[in-house]
């Protein structure tokens, strides 16, 4: 005979949700974050369930304010891997922003296996026609984070803000670090250490899109 289990849990999709939050806000020490970015935080702290991540955190200039007014003026998302552009919310971008990953571009994998590259460093250079003013959101590769930086040494125009989460354990806390030091003027958000990831750029995207409560 077949037996039917059951389980003790919440059905509600807006209970679950508004609990979710409660337990971030209440387990995720925000003190040291300013307001409106504590809020950026405990997205990403949903995406992840690591409520230790605001530890990580590391920001410049006021990246909450860059990310909100550029995504309002149209600016295209730029993503490193399609899993970013996938988990953007795209119905709640505010200007029907255009989300672009050159990633599978049809040359793509040539130029990097001719030049000994990573096809996310060849994609971006792709950016340079539109990068000015656009959102940067880099979720997996340490090599495009690293072809940015000099490519914005190097005089390409700056987009409004980089949104710089790689993840892994190769190049990963450096290429972060080298965003943190390299004092661009350009309002970012990042995690130090190895941690990072597509769901967590996401989910950065999505809390900038989110109109200010």
């Amino acid at each position: 005979m077949a037996t039917t289990a059951t389980y003790d849990y919440l059905h509600d999709p807006e209970a679950i949700y508004q609990a979710s939050f409660e337990i971030v806000r209440a387990e995720a020490d925000l003190s040291h974050l300013p307001a409106d970015l504590a809020d950026v935080a405990v997205r990403l702290i949903h995406a992840c369930g690591m409520t230790d991540l605001p530890n990580d955190m590391a920001w410049g200039g006021d990246p909450v304010a860059a990310g909100r007014t550029a995504l309002q003026a149209g600016a295209p998302i730029l993503t490193d891997v399609t899993m970013v552009r996938h988990g953007i919310i795209a119905d709640r971008l505010p200007a029907k922003n255009r989300i672009i990953c050159m990633l599978n571009e049809p040359d793509i994998a040539g130029i990097a296996r001719a030049r000994m590259d990573t096809r996310s460093a060849i994609a971006v250079e792709k950016w340079r026609p539109i990068l000015k003013d656009a959102v940067v959101c880099i979720g997996n590769a340490p090599t495009a984070l690293f072809r940015l930086l000099e490519m914005l040494a190097d005089g390409t125009p700056k987009p409004a803000i980089i949104l710089g989460f790689p993840v892994g354990f190769v190049g990963a806390a450096e290429s972060k670090q080298a965003l943190i030091d390299a004092n661009l003027d350009i309002p970012y958000i990042t995690l130090t250490g190895r941690r990072g990831g597509s769901a967590i750029a996401a989910a950065a995207v999505n809390a900038l899109a989110r109109k200010p409560a």
